[in-house]
This record gives C-alpha cells, structure tokens and sequence, in this order.
C-alpha cells in the first residue's frame, strides 16, 4: 500500500489518508474498467463493419467508446501504481455517498429503459430528464426541488430536448424509436 505525505491529508478538502482505498483496491478499479473495455470491444467485434456513405461503419463507436475506455482503465491504473489518487478531493465534506441523488438519477434512466415502448421515446426520455434533474439538485443540497413551478420548468425542457432527437432520427435518419404513434411525430 502507499503512503500518502502528511501534507496531502492537511489541505483544505482532501480526504484524509485513512478514508482512502488501498492502491491495490485502487488498481482493481482500473483493471475492472479494463476488462469492460475488453468486453464492448469483443461486442464490437459482432458487428459488421460495411462503411457507409460516410465511411463510417456501425461498429465505429463501439470501438471508439471501447478504446477510450481502455484509455482511461490504463490511466486510472497508473495513478493507482504511482501513489494512488493523493489529489482527489472529497465532494461533500464526507467519505459517504449521496444515495438520494443516486436514486433519484438511477430511477429516471430504469424507468427509461422499462417504459420506453409504452410512452415512447419522447415521454421516456423526458420523465428520464425531469428525475435526472431532481437527483442533480438535491445533490447539490437544492431545497426547492419538488416545487409544481420547477417540475413544470424541468418537465418542458425534458420535452424541448427529447422531441427534437426524436423527430430527427425518425424523420431526418428514418431510424425507428418507440413512439405513441406510428406517424414518427409523437
């Protein structure tokens, strides 16, 4: 295990020696985001990669979001080797986790997933936006969360941004999403 220098627990907002993980611990992190870049580039190896017009294939961004994963797997790897991660700061002024926000945030992109055929993209998307938000605010300690005038604000953004991505890649790309409708507009 390293040791950190006395100092790097002393400065305003790090976090103190005892609260960090070992670099052995540290490591594994950086070798399990390894092995999920070796995973998504073994899934990109099942898609065909015919370029199209743009000389771009279907397996591009698998590959692409798989190398930079590798990418940061190896740098968190060698942060991990050569001293840990003594910088890092500590957020919230403790070494515990904001669960609330996580669930708030977590139930909007499950609710996403499970409900997407049902509402369509559009609606999905937005409930995804609008409990995204909730979770981001209360993480930042926001009390005026649940006001009717800030989920009304939060649930027309969601719109202004689901709709557009819905009707350009149902009607620019002619690529299906679930939607309410079988016209491509809702």
């Amino acid at each position: 295990m390293t040791e950190l220098s006395s100092s790097a627990g002393d400065a305003a907002g790090a976090i103190p020696p005892s609260a960090i993980p070992s670099a052995r611990w540290q490591a594994a992190v950086g070798g399990a985001v390894i092995l999920v870049a070796a995973g998504l580039a073994v899934g990109a190896l099942q898609i065909p990669g015919a370029a199209g017009y743009g000389g771009v294939g279907p397996n591009f961004v698998p590959w692409l979001c798989a190398a930079v994963l590798a990418l940061c797997g190896v740098l968190l790897v060698r942060e991990a080797l050569s001293g840990g991660y003594r910088h890092a700061q500590d957020p919230g002024g403790s070494a515990r986790g904001h669960w609330g926000p996580f669930a708030w945030v977590s139930s909007g992109l499950l609710l996403n997933a499970a409900l997407i055929t049902e509402i369509g993209f559009i609606l999905g998307c937005t409930l995804c936006y609008a409990l995204a938000v909730q979770g981001l605010r209360r993480a930042q300690g926001d009390a005026r969360t649940l006001s009717p005038r800030v989920l009304l604000v939060d649930a027309l953004t969601g719109l202004a941004i689901a709709a557009p991505v819905f009707w350009a890649f149902t009607q620019f790309l002619a690529i299906g999403l679930p939607g309410l409708t079988n016209t491509g507009w809702l």
